[in-house]
């Protein structure tokens, strides 16, 4: 027997990981200290009502010999996809719906994709980066090359024309920075692609965060795009189904190579490996698109952006170099004094009991970096940033 040994390559842990056995470790030899969570980027809001009563429905439907449903398609329901490609037309993008696949969230189909692809491909990614990019493809072998993001740049790397690539990863809004792609500056991403073969893997998880109308929610507002781009987003961040699991990703039916249509692979694999998500879970992402819950997502959206108006006024006030929080739910900054991003960290979880993400887990770029989140709670947001606001370190 023979193993993957590309698994030697991979860290020890997965970053989430290692914060979480830190943060438990403090927690059990200081259990008086509560400690304020704004690392991990889950939502702390629960399901909107109308997710919860059209999943109640859902399943009184399941309980039932004449509505009860077994196997569903694998690629999704009807009415769900119907759902998300009206929703694509309300940001001027026609899709068809054989080109619309459900899943059961962003992160499985952004790591399930490469079974598409050869290992011998090069993969383009941005530093630093969501783990889960460059952890992938290291389990499969590939060449990864990264992307040089930094304070200069603003954290949105663009083509360079001296690097080829097959594989191309793009986040925006970027997870971990927050930065945000501009049309322009996509398309020069899209012209890239075409112009070599490439194909973008384009992760728009927190699009529903982008704020600005003049900013791309999809990449497929950007002319070519179907040429050259497969799209992944998810319920998660948008509706809080981080528990729940539901996503989507999009293939062009245009999109081919070597004679070969990416969409028609795709449907392969899922109808191959994929059993599609339970028929509850998609009645309930379905309600995430109706005027009700359009309406009642949004209120939970704006929550978490004023918690991020706290966070990006707090760092205003200190003179802190941050990209995001203005259309993301993330918020980038630069640690004090030249700090180490696991320095910072064990300085915010022991002095001021917050905990945060360490820059230096996203990649070599991240390190004097630091991730918050504005998923916590309101009122605990506003406690950590007086905390942050009042502490030695910025002070000197």
């Amino acid at each position: 027997m023979n193993l993957n040994t590309n698994y030697k390559n991979l860290q020890q842990s997965y970053l989430f990981s290692t914060i979480g056995k830190k943060v438990a470790d403090f927690q059990k030899t200081n259990p008086a200290l509560p400690i304020i969570k704004l690392g991990i980027g889950d939502v702390t809001r629960p399901l909107c009502p109308a997710v919860v009563n059209a999943m109640k429905k859902a399943c009184d439907e399941m309980g039932k010999a004449e509505s009860f449903r077994g196997y569903g398609p694998e690629q999704g329901y009807g009415f769900l996809k119907e759902a998300i490609l009206n929703y694509y037309k309300e940001k001027g993008v026609s899709l068809e719906l054989d080109e619309i696949f459900v899943s059961d969230g962003a992160k499985s189909d952004v790591g399930n994709i490469l079974d598409l692809f050869d290992k011998d491909n090069t993969v383009l990614v941005p530093d630093p980066v969501y783990p889960v990019y460059v952890d992938t493809n290291i389990m499969d072998g590939r060449n990864i090359v990264y992307m040089n993001a930094n304070e200069e740049n603003g954290f949105l790397p663009m083509p360079d024309e001296a690097v080829k690539a097959g594989l191309i990863y793009l986040c925006s809004p970027n997870n971990p920075t927050g930065a945000v792609y501009t049309k322009d500056q996509l398309k020069a991403w899209v012209d890239y692609a075409i112009d070599n073969h490439a194909i973008i893997l384009f992760d728009a998880a927190y699009e529903a965060f982008v704020r600005d109308s003049s900013l791309p929610r999809s990449i497929f507002e950007i002319e070519g795009a179907k040429k050259c781009a497969i799209e992944f987003c998810s319920f998660s961040k948008t509706a809080g189904f981080t528990g729940t699991r539901c996503g989507y990703t999009v293939v062009p039916l245009e999109l081919e190579s070597d004679g070969l249509s990416l969409n028609k692979m795709w449907l392969r694999r899922q109808t191959t490996k994929f059993n599609g998500v339970n028929y509850i879970v998609q009645r309930g992402a379905e309600a995430v698109f109706s005027p009700e819950g359009r309406k009642q997502i949004q209120e939970n959206i704006d929550g978490y952006m004023e918690n991020a108006k706290v966070i990006v006024a707090t760092m205003k006030k200190l003179g802190i170099f941050y990209t995001g929080g203005e259309n993301s739910p993330y918020i980038w900054l630069k640690c004090p004094e030249g700090m180490k991003s696991w320095d910072f960290f064990d300085y915010l979880l022991t002095k001021l009991s917050i905990n945060g993400t360490p820059g230096a887990g996203f990649g070599e770029n991240g390190e004097g970096f630091f991730r918050l989140t504005a998923f916590g709670d309101p009122e605990q947001t506003k406690e950590a940033m007086r905390r942050l606001e009042n502490a030695d370190i910025y002070k000197k």
